[in-house]
């Protein structure tokens, strides 16, 4: 269903600054690095010294992995693997190593040129994978879908997506009114190898009649016959627990009209395969914005200076941040996403996970191997032998303070350091947007 994608003298590459490691991580500049001599054959790198966290729940001390070509081959303790002679071996001591983000949820631009720029944007800021969740109009999305783009991250798509009708928003979902409507849209997707069904159960604050159960029931009973996992967009604890009796796969966004109760985590434990994407709001307390670095830096300063105290969005935080903690707790898979297309709010989220309650541990497992084994892409978000060599180099360790994941040096995709200076100069270019 997915579009998944000789002896050298040994050269080691020293990682004593940053700026030295962002020019040494890439093997194309390797010659200012003084490895003119292995430019050209050179295919294999091993990376050592750094902390690894896999992705999977691992942490690795003294870590060593080699990626040859595009993928992991070897990963492990220092003491423990015999790594290639000859290879290129970059010195990661004192640096954290992290799996590339998988972003589970996402809105991007139905323009191609859009579309690129965006995903090489959302790659400055560590995402390795994204799924553009509805909303994609015509064919952009699927022409693009799992394609790798230039320093950008890959992505995947579910297409328009599924509503009943509401008129004065966007009309790029479908409209269904009748399960035969329903089946209709969801056969539509499957033909043009959607990667998920997206569903809007939500009246908008009264304005709308939400999706029905015999409406989304159709929607995921067909969706299943096609062999596609269907996520929904919710609001309220009823429509929860509707669509956990229909047989949902995920939810986009996690309970907002009130604490959940013990028999929607009833339900939910019934069937342990679903997946949470909670899809935080601002917590409504002062954040530091001033860490953003492709935004003209006045820009930067007028976010900062709004940021302040909102008692209203402190109380829509905390509903949810209480839901995302006692389901954390029952065991429930808790996913990753941040909606709509701003490329650093990912360490935001993972910022607001974190104090939700969740450990920053169980939130990097979260925003890599779990959306990835929600997506079914069998081939990123871990660093394990015969994975994709998507990873991001950390100066600090984000067990310590999530919020290190936005102290990045490098980020790495099909084995690669993609160019973040040139990237950077493109956002600001386009104005950071």
């Amino acid at each position: 269903m997915h579009r998944l994608m000789t002896r050298r003298p040994r050269t080691r590459l020293s990682a004593s600054t940053p700026q030295l490691l962002a020019g040494c991580l890439s093997l194309a500049v390797l010659t200012a690095c003084g490895g003119a001599d292995q430019v050209a054959s050179a295919d294999v790198t091993v990376f050592e010294g750094a902390r690894l966290i896999t992705g999977t729940g691992e942490v690795i001390d003294d870590a060593v992995f080699v990626v040859d070509g595009d993928r992991f081959t070897q990963v492990g303790a220092m003491a423990d693997e015999d790594v290639p002679v000859g290879a290129t071996v970059v010195d990661l001591a004192g640096r954290t190593v992290i799996p590339a983000i998988v972003n589970a949820h996402i809105h991007l631009s139905s323009d191609a040129a859009e579309r690129a720029q965006q995903l090489r944007h959302m790659a400055y800021y560590g995402a390795g994978t994204v799924v553009s969740l509805g909303l994609d109009e015509g064919s952009t999305a699927f022409e693009m879908a799992g394609v790798s783009v230039e320093d950008g991250a890959r992505s995947f798509t579910a297409g328009r997506g599924i509503t009943g009708p509401e008129p004065g928003r966007s009309e790029v979902p479908y409209w269904v009114t009748t399960p035969d409507e329903a089946r209709t849209a969801v056969q539509e997707l499957a033909s043009q190898d959607a990667d998920i069904v997206k569903i809007w159960v939500d009246d908008r604050g009264g304005q709308y009649e939400r999706l029905s159960p015999d409406l989304y029931g159709a929607v995921i009973d067909e969706a299943h016959a096609h062999d596609l996992k269907v996520t929904a967009h919710i609001f309220r604890l009823e429509d929860a627990k509707g669509l956990l009796r229909a047989g949902i796969d995920a939810f986009a966004h996690g309970i907002r009209d009130g604490d959940v109760d013990d028999e929607v985590i009833g339900l939910w434990l019934e069937r342990p395969n679903v997946v949470l994407v909670p899809n935080l709001p601002g917590p409504g307390v002062p954040v530091d914005m001033t860490w953003i670095s492709t935004l003209p830096p006045e820009r930067v300063q007028e976010m900062q200076d709004g940021q302040q105290a909102r008692p209203a969005v402190q109380e829509a935080f905390g509903i949810q941040a209480r839901n995302l903690a006692r389901l954390d707790d029952e065991g429930i898979t808790i996913a990753f996403g941040t909606d709509g297309s701003t490329p650093w709010a990912v360490h935001h989220e993972m910022e607001d996970m974190v104090r939700s309650g969740m450990s920053a541990a169980d939130v990097i497992v979260a925003a890599t191997s779990s959306s990835a084994a929600l997506m079914e892409l069998d081939d990123v978000g871990a660093i394990a032998p015969g994975m994709s060599a998507d990873f991001i180099v950390l100066g600090a360790d984000p067990l310590d303070d999530i919020r290190n994941t936005r102290r990045i040096e490098a980020v790495y995709l099909r084995g690669t350091a993609i160019d973040r200076e040139a990237i950077r100069a493109e956002a600001m270019g386009a104005g950071g947007a």
